[in-house]
């Protein structure tokens, strides 16, 4: 094994040794109102700052180098946080909750007993990932993929707390993250690529298959290993996954408990690597789609039909980008929203981007395509955002 391990960081190595980017000119700040931290939190199978895996390949970055390097030599204050790669979206927020502000990593009284798992995890009260968080402090949110999912229920929380945990939990013993009160911590919320309506990649064919094929980038990553967050919490139970909260009737449902916070700026971007063909159906474009997602494209393109909920998949959710639908990536179903207009964007309703042309790692920065260098879409966006 430990020679395998060996073998797999010396491919990866030799994949990326000659991506360093070019030193980033610095960005005109001259209409900048706000310069608040930027985090990025990583998709499933994903890593970060915290992980082995980030000293040899960049989440953010790719084949492409390492994007926030190149962000913070623009001007930009940016951090990866590390979340529990195949964990569920509240795992994931409770601890990256913990990693912003220097704690240990509380899963709550109520969802720990009920998920059957320790209650605490990894501790960062010796390493916390910024230096200072707070209302006049505040923070920019960038979740790829399943990290969509992740900072929108870590808003939730901050902002209005969890009654089970309140109910379940002595007061002395709450996590802050719990009581609430927190929303105005968090200025905007950019999702990439993300699943907010859960994917049809599920639906689509045989699902283990499907998992063969899509993750063979992200099985030899967090097989390398992982450093903060390790997935090992017991004997969770099957919907405390991401592979639980994905699918469309769990993310459906969990919308339902995540609100559009009235005083945050929210951006979605979704991707497409797909083409309608003659038939009606979406087929992959193999020239921008990684091969690794070529599967799954073609089988979430043929993909209509009910859910075991009974949510119907209908032919809007054809196209895709390998493994997100794209109806699914713009905004939330329920919650307020609109089209992107620029000079007009205000707080408290998704302001949908336009489709990106590209796969669900383009906006990582491509794994294997030569056609991901992503650094001008970001500099673009945040720039932006800072505008505001």
């Amino acid at each position: 094994m430990k020679k395998k391990i060996i073998a797999a960081i010396a491919v990866i190595v030799l994949l990326f040794s000659s991506c360093s980017a070019a030193p980033a000119a610095k960005v005109n700040t001259d209409n900048f109102k706000t310069n608040y931290k930027y985090i990025f939190v990583h998709g499933l199978s994903g890593w970060g700052s915290y992980d082995t895996a980030n000293k040899f390949v960049k989440y953010w970055g790719v084949q492409n180098g390492d994007l926030l390097k190149y962000l913070n030599e623009a001007g930009f204050d940016c951090y990866a946080a590390s979340v529990a790669p195949t964990g569920s979206a509240w795992d994931r927020a409770c601890e990256l909750y913990a990693q912003l502000t220097g704690s240990v990593t509380d899963y709550g009284e109520e969802h720990s007993k009920r998920c059957n798992h320790g209650r605490y995890g990894p501790d960062f009260t010796k390493k916390p990932l910024i230096d200072k968080w707070d209302s006049e402090n505040k923070i920019n949110l960038l979740g790829h993929s399943f990290g969509g999912a992740t900072v929108r229920l870590l808003a939730e929380l901050m902002a209005n707390g969890s009654k089970a945990e309140q109910s379940a939990t002595k007061k002395e013993e709450l996590s802050p993250l719990f009581e609430g009160g927190k929303g105005d911590w968090i200025y905007s919320i950019t999702a990439l690529a993300a699943p907010h309506n859960g994917t049809s990649a599920y639906n689509a064919g045989d699902a283990a298959d499907i998992d063969d094929e899509l993750t063979f980038k992200q099985k030899m990553m967090s097989g390398i290993v992982s450093g903060a967050s390790g997935d090992k919490k017991d004997d969770r139970i099957d919907s405390d996954y991401a592979s639980h909260d994905l699918q469309i009737d769990r993310a459906l449902e969990l919308n339902k408990s995540i609100s559009t916070l009235e005083n945050t700026y929210y951006f979605s971007f979704p991707c497409s690597s797909t083409d309608k063909a003659e038939d009606g159906t979406y087929r992959p474009d193999d020239k921008i789609t990684e091969t690794m997602f070529i599967k799954s494209a073609r089988l979430m393109g043929l993909c209509t039909g009910k859910t075991d909920g009974g949510f119907e998949i209908t032919e809007e959710w054809l196209e895709n980008d390998g493994l997100v639908n794209v109806i699914s990536a713009r905004a939330p179903f329920d919650a307020p929203q609109k089209e992107f207009e620029e000079g007009n964007v205000k707080t408290g309703e998704w302001n949908i981007m336009p489709t990106y042309r590209g796969d669900h790692m383009s906006l990582q920065g491509g794994f294997f395509k030569k056609n991901s260098d992503v650094k001008a879409f970001y500099i673009k966006h945040l720039t932006m955002i800072n505008s505001l």
